[in-house]
C-alpha cells in the first residue's frame, strides 16, 4: 500500500507556513508533509530513524536520526531556532506493509519491530528472554492491555514447559489470538504488538524528548503540531501542551498570574482536528488519527 499522509492539509495549515521559513519535520516517512511544506515555500530539515526512509527522500534534506535528538540535529544543521516542527507519530505503511519489518500482526514476518534495524533488541527479544513481571508491566504501559497479566504468564509457561520461541508475528498474533479469542472488532493482538513495537523503539522516551527538544528550538510564533494514533500518545501531547498553554490563577491579594510550564504558548487547536469522512474512506489508517497545534509565544 502506497503510503498516504495522514491530515496532510490540516498539519501544514497549522504550521501556518510561509515563505522562507524554516521547519523540522522530525518524522519524516515517506516525506508527504515535508513536500507539501517545500511546495508552500518553506525549507526542510527531515529526520528518520529508519533508513528506508532517508533513503527515499529524493532532493529533500533528511538525516538519520531519532526526533528525540531534534534539539541537537537542528544545531548541527546550523539552524539556531525554526518557524515550525511537525511530528506524525504514526508508523508508515510501507514499515506495516513490510512483512520482514514485523510490524503487523497480520503479515507474517520475523518479530521485529526496530525502526532502526542497525542495532538493539528486537520484539523476539523481548518475548523470549524478558521476565513475566515485566512483560506484563510493557503490556500494560505502552499497551494499556487489561489481560497483561494473563498474557505474560501464558507466553513463560509456553517458554518454560514447551520450550517455544517465539520468532514470528503470526505465530505469537495466533498464540495470543488462541489464548484471548476475539471479543471485539480489534485483533486481540493489536494491543500487545503496540506495545511491544513502543518499547522496542522508546517510543515514549524519544517522544517525551522530542517535545522538550522541539519547543527548545522553536522562535516565539513558531508552531508545533503533533499528530498521534493511540490514546497513551495523545494524551501525553495534550498535557505537554496543556502544561505550556497554562492557565490563569487568581492570586489572594487580587489580580491574576500565568501558571504553566515555560516556555509559553498559545493554543491554535482547542480539541484535536480528526480525519473527515471523505480521508477516512480514502485511508482507514486516518481514523484514528489526532492533530494537536500550539504556537510558542
Amino acid at each position: 500500500m502506497e503510503h498516504v499522509p495522514v491530515l496532510l492539509k490540516e498539519a501544514v495549515d497549522g504550521l501556518a507556513v510561509k515563505a522562507g521559513g524554516r521547519y523540522v519535520d522530525g518524522t519524516f516517512g515517506r516525506g508527504g508533509h515535508a513536500r507539501e511544506i517545500v511546495r508552500r515555500g518553506g525549507e526542510v530539515l527531515g529526520i528518520d530513524r529508519d533508513d528506508a526512509a532517508v533513503a527515499a527522500a529524493g532532493g529533500l534534506k533528511v538525516v538519520k536520526g531519532n526526533h528525540g535528538e531534534i534539539e541537537r540535529i537542528v544545531h548541527e544543521h546550523g539552524w539556531d531556532e525554526v518557524d515550525g516542527v511537525l511530528l506524525d507519530l504514526g508508523v508508515s505503511s510501507p514499515q506495516l506493509d513490510e512483512a520482514g519489518r514485523g510490524f503487523s500482526f497480520l503479515r507474517d514476518g520475523p518479530l521485529d519491530m526496530r525502526m532502526d534495524r542497525s542495532g538493539g533488541v528486537t520484539a523476539a527479544d523481548l518475548v523470549n528472554f524478558e521476565s513475566a513481571e515485566r512483560l506484563e508491566e510493557i503490556f500494560r504501559a505502552w499497551g494499556e492491555e487489561p489481560r497483561a497479566r494473563q498474557i505474560a504468564k501464558a507466553i513463560l509457561r509456553a517458554r518454560d514447559e514447551k520450550g517455544m520461541r517465539f520468532e514470528r508475528t503470526l505465530q505469537l498474533a495466533d498464540f495470543i489470538g488462541g489464548l484471548l479469542g476475539r471479543r471485539s472488532g480489534h485483533h486481540p493482538a493489536t494491543r500487545v504488538f503496540q506495545a511491544l513495537r513502543m518499547e522496542v523503539n522508546d517510543e515514549m522516551g524519544g517522544l517525551k524528548r522530542a517535545l522538550e527538544g522541539g519547543m527548545n528550538v522553536l522562535k516565539p510564533g513558531g508552531r508545533f503540531a503533533i499528530i498521534t494514533f493511540e490514546s497513551l500518545t495523545d494524551r501525553f501531547v495534550k498535557r505537554f501542551f496543556a502544561d505550556h498553554v497554562g492557565k490563569m490563577r487568581s492570586l489572594q491579594q487580587g489580580g491574576e498570574a500565568w501558571e504553566g510550564t515555560e516556555p509559553r504558548a498559545k493554543a491554535v487547536t482547542r480539541k484535536a482536528v480528526v480525519a473527515g469522512a471523505e480521508e477516512v474512506d480514502l485511508n482507514p489508517r486516518s481514523r484514528s488519527a489526532k492533530l494537536r497545534v500550539i504556537e510558542r509565544a
